[in-house]
């Protein structure tokens, strides 16, 4: 299995609001490689799409203490926090990514909300 095309699919399954075969993609991928950042934030986005809030923001917040400094990571989590209501701590995370990136595009329009 090609890791990178296998996750090129599964985003694209994803953009079309396939989350199930996303899921099965990421989950595949995770099974190959249990540190693939990129393929675990997708797998718990999914989750949040699919309703499982808890479990998405289990997953995110999980992988963000493991990758501090990823940014897209630390932006899926605030926005998975803004949109179940934890204003506060989506809030946090933007600001930190802006600390960090102050041209961070989607955190700067993102943080009008905050």
């Amino acid at each position: 299995m090609d890791i990178n095309s296998e996750y090129e699919r599964g985003f694209q399954l994803r953009c079309e609001g396939n989350y199930g075969e996303a899921k099965a993609v990421f989950q595949g991928i995770l099974t190959t490689d249990p540190n693939h950042v990129k393929a675990r934030l997708q797998f718990g986005l999914v989750q949040g799409f699919e309703g499982d809030f808890d479990g998405s923001l289990a997953t995110l917040s999980e992988l963000s203490s493991k990758n501090p400094s990823d940014l897209d990571v630390r932006y899926g989590l605030a926005m998975t926090q803004m949109m179940l209501g934890m204003y506060e701590e989506g809030c946090a995370n933007l600001k930190y990514i802006l600390a960090v990136d102050p041209n961070h595009e989607e955190a700067l329009r993102q943080s009008a909300y905050c």
